[in-house]
């Protein structure tokens, strides 16, 4: 499509509601104005009838002339930039005549501003300003020679600061259009890089969704292999030495009624931790409250939930993350710790959610070797399939502290 000239008085930036109504009332605006002349003309002039005839000829040529320069090229959006100044001087010739002729045919000569803003370069522009004013202020009185010296005190600042006015007024609109349009484009960037990142964000969860089978299959061999498989394992050495060991079999049968009772714990809490129930009845901060008093219930061990920031419905995959980390932290805490206490601290942030779980346990030297029951490594794949990460600052005698960041996607539809 052909770019329309920047003489058509219509910037690329007028708003597209505004474009039609602009355009037009800047078309017909000349003869709006020379319209106006000729009617009022029979009426206020007391010129012989013979002046007024050549008057009204004078107006139809610059008619013609508005016509023949200016609303026909403009709607063939010629490519020539110097066919406005032609125009202009040619209206400014014309009303000049007919404002000689009669004063009310200065409302035809106002007319030469609105051409003049048209031109460019802005030196240009300034010039067919100025011109303009030093005709529609002088020719009343005489003409710019009378004006310069009967009152030239009076007629060069009013002429300058008409020119200056229009010209800065025009200039500055044409700047705030400018800043608009960036600001338009920078917002329609930002608009669609939100898209894109919250297509990003589906595509990030549908892939933590498969990736979570998985890594629950994964999860579930190592509880195997590390709890049930061993305690069953130990289950049937203490009834073989029961049955072999007829003197010791209460004992042996005591152990191995401790080892079943121990696995059924340890099983129940590899199904509890596969599927978080906790949240289908109640908003992420309440289920972890719950996770803690029964974990502080059953180990003795006092904990304190503490929740900052606005509280709001995450992404299902996200809540899920962070209870199966706490559950997996606080059984760390029971298991290696000898803690005393522990603190969970649970922050909303605008696009982070942090899950942090300290104790004032035995703690223990990050960099060295650890066993795996620690679970650290499935606990940092966990965040990391979100995008998330997870830090650990531990020493021995010490306690330890576990930090969770993950991205706060918040809930969907589909939740």
């Amino acid at each position: 499509m052909q770019e329309r000239p920047s003489w058509t008085g219509l910037s690329d930036d007028t708003p597209a509601q505004w474009a039609p109504w602009a355009r037009r009332v800047e078309l017909w605006f000349p003869y709006l104005m020379l319209g106006l002349c000729v009617a009022i003309q029979p009426i206020s002039s007391s010129q012989p009838a013979g002046h007024q005839r050549t008057t009204l000829v004078l107006a139809g040529v610059a008619l013609c002339w508005v016509a023949l320069t200016d609303t026909l090229p403009r709607l063939r959006v010629p490519d020539n930039q110097w066919w406005p100044l032609l125009s202009l001087a040619g209206l400014l010739a014309l009303a000049s005549v007919l404002m000689a002729r009669e004063t009310l045919y200065l409302l035809f000569l106002i007319v030469g501003f609105f051409h003049a803003l048209r031109l460019r370069p802005v030196w240009l522009m300034l010039l067919g300003l100025l011109t303009t004013s030093v005709l529609i202020n002088s020719l009343a009185g005489g003409g710019p020679r009378e004006a310069l010296s009967e009152s030239p005190e009076v007629f060069i600042p009013v002429v300058l600061v008409q020119t200056l006015a229009i010209a800065g007024g025009s200039l500055m609109g044409d700047k705030l259009m400018e800043q608009s349009a960036k600001r338009r484009e920078t917002l329609e960037k930002l608009e669609a890089a939100m898209t894109e990142n919250a297509g990003l964000h589906r595509q990030l969860l549908a892939q933590a969704r498969e990736a979570g089978v998985l890594d629950e299959r994964q999860r579930l061999s190592r509880e195997i292999h590390d709890t049930l498989a061993q305690g069953f394992t130990g289950i049937i050495t203490q009834l073989e030495a029961a049955r072999n060991e007829p003197a010791d079999r209460d004992r042996h049968l005591d152990l191995a009624t401790a080892l079943a009772r121990e696995n059924l714990a340890e099983a129940r809490r590899a199904v509890h931790a596969l599927r978080p129930e906790a949240l289908d009845a109640a908003q992420l901060p309440d289920a972890l409250r719950g996770v803690a008093g029964r974990w502080s219930d059953r180990t003795g061990v006092p904990i304190e939930f503490t929740t900052t920031g606005t509280v709001r419905p995450l992404h299902p995959e996200v809540e899920a993350t962070l209870l199966r980390i706490t559950q997996e932290a606080l059984t760390n805490v029971d298991k290696h710790a000898a803690a005393g206490r522990a603190g969970l601290t649970l922050s909303y942030m605008e696009d982070q959610v942090t899950l942090d779980l300290r104790d004032d346990g035995r703690g223990f030297d990050p960099a060295g070797p650890r066993p795996d029951g620690y679970g650290l490594s499935g606990m940092r794949q966990r965040a990391e399939r979100l995008a998330g990460s997870l830090h650990v600052e531990s020493e021995p005698g010490a306690g330890t502290a576990i930090s969770v960041n993950l991205p706060a996607i918040t809930a969907v539809e589909d939740r």
